[in-house]
């Protein structure tokens, strides 16, 4: 079975940057994955993104050496499964509150004896060759996300079960699960900054990788130097709207761009 290339970063100690696809469609999908990230993960919960489109972006990112990801609209086995059998490398899996709420996602996403995932890996098996059905739970990674009080209570048990591989956080719903608003993926709230720390250091303390996403490079730089492994930098809507904007503002000799949106 084909290497899942980001296993390998983490157990170098390496980090990895994630890109972030929230348009529904292959061409977009294929760009930002030749941009240099190590993963591309393809978001089927927020935004336009059916399955369909998705197995379309997941064939446009194999171009490219970048493990393609998806993240799944909510923790149910019917979806993910066809998207792992699309050929999905890795699975981030949104409020993930408790550690029954993990145990049945690993049961969705991993082969008996592990799970109870069903055999057909269509897709999968060209992407990741025959004996994909082998090493699948060895390869596919099973992320986890902390973005509520919950969760935060609940991080010991949630990352001590076996076939979760890691955690991501999502900074926005966590900042507002915790009553503090606007909505930002660059917080500087004490308290939600307290609570990330906790989140990367107790996943780490027991083996499993932390991501987390981010507004830009300048905070996943820190995120980086603060332990984190996975940073995602936006996603490819907000990128482009980004530098639509700058370079008309340029254009027209205004100001240069104000703040960048982190929602």
């Amino acid at each position: 079975m084909r290497k899942n290339e980001l296993r390998r970063i983490f157990a170098g100690g390496g980090t990895a940057l994630n890109g972030w696809l929230a348009i529904a469609n292959s061409y977009s999908a294929e760009l930002m994955a030749h941009q240099g990230f190590d993963s591309v993960t393809i978001d089927l919960q927020h935004g336009p993104v059916d399955f369909a489109a998705a197995v379309g972006m997941l064939q446009a990112i194999s171009t490219t050496p970048a493990v393609p990801m998806v993240r799944v609209p909510h923790n149910e086995p019917i979806l993910t499964l066809k998207l792992l059998d699309a050929g999905a490398y890795g699975v981030i899996c949104p409020m993930i509150n408790s550690k029954a709420e993990a145990e049945a996602l690993v049961s969705s996403c991993r082969y008996p004896p592990r799970g109870a995932r069903s055999m057909g890996p269509n897709r999968a098996v060209l992407y990741g060759g025959a004996d994909y059905w082998q090493h699948s739970n060895q390869e596919v990674l099973l992320f986890a996300m902390i973005e509520t009080r919950q969760a935060v209570k609940n991080l010991a048990d949630i990352v001590s079960v076996d076939g979760i591989d890691g955690v991501y956080v999502g900074p926005s719903d966590l900042g507002m699960s915790m009553g503090k608003t606007p909505p930002t993926l660059d917080p500087q709230d004490a308290e939600v900054l307290a609570a990330i720390k906790q989140i990367c250091d107790v996943t780490r303390k027991h083996g499993k990788f932390a991501g987390v996403h981010t507004d830009g490079a300048k905070t996943a730089v820190r995120r980086f130097g603060e332990g984190y492994q996975l940073c995602t930098i936006l996603n490819d809507a907000r990128l482009m709207a980004n530098a639509a904007s700058a370079a008309v503002r340029e254009a027209r000799g205004q100001v240069p761009q104000a703040a960048a949106k982190t929602y």
